[in-house]
């Protein structure tokens, strides 16, 4: 499955604590919140995050999602973190990190936050909180991010903690995607210091 092993063991799963937030892997008791953000933020979420969106349809889902998200963490799959104000308990979002274990180890690194609470620095918190994560456990070489061109507030996330714009690769003609300016992708990684 993998061309290397993913560490071994598993992170802990303990929260990761910056100045305003808590970044956790999920229980099961946070379906509800889980599947709330969802639905209350379904048309936003769909164009970059269609795979999630999709599988939490109803309440039930949530449920199996967030036992999947369990799943993946222990075999080194995915890392699933929610996002918590950490004043107020209050459920904002969540962060991933999907590690491709061959050589440079490359974690692709996903986020999104419920409409509430953009515009308050939650986003670029939680991605500085993540970076020690993904280079210290999880011993990666590289951090990649893709944002959506027409999303510029994710790009800024990324430029604002390290992250540094990929020019595009060139690529043969058949192979380009036939995608608008706005559909258009944009990478942004950080390597190991």
């Amino acid at each position: 499955m993998y061309d290397a092993a993913p560490p071994l063991p598993s992170p802990s799963g303990a929260p990761i604590l910056s100045a305003r937030l808590t970044l956790r892997p999920y229980l099961p008791s946070d379906a509800a919140d889980f599947f709330q953000l969802i639905d209350l933020n379904r048309l936003r979420l769909q164009p970059s995050f269609p795979a999630r969106e999709g599988a939490v349809r109803v309440p039930a889902d949530a449920v199996q999602v967030l036992a999947q998200f369990r799943q993946d963490w222990v075999s080194g799959r995915l890392y699933v973190l929610g996002i918590w104000d950490t004043a107020t308990g209050r459920y904002l979002g969540d962060i991933s990190l999907k590690p491709n274990w061959s050589a440079p180890v490359t974690l692709e690194i996903g986020y999104y936050l419920a409409e509430t609470a953009e515009g308050q620095g939650y986003a670029r918190e939680a991605l500085g909180a993540v970076v020690g994560f993904g280079f210290n456990t999880l011993n990666a070489s590289r951090l990649l991010i893709r944002c959506r061109a027409n999303n510029p507030r994710s790009c800024a996330v990324a430029e604002a903690t390290g992250f540094q714009h990929l020019p595009p690769r060139p690529r043969p003609w058949p192979l380009r995607p036939f995608l608008s300016a706005e559909q258009a992708v944009l990478y942004y990684i950080r390597r190991r210091e």
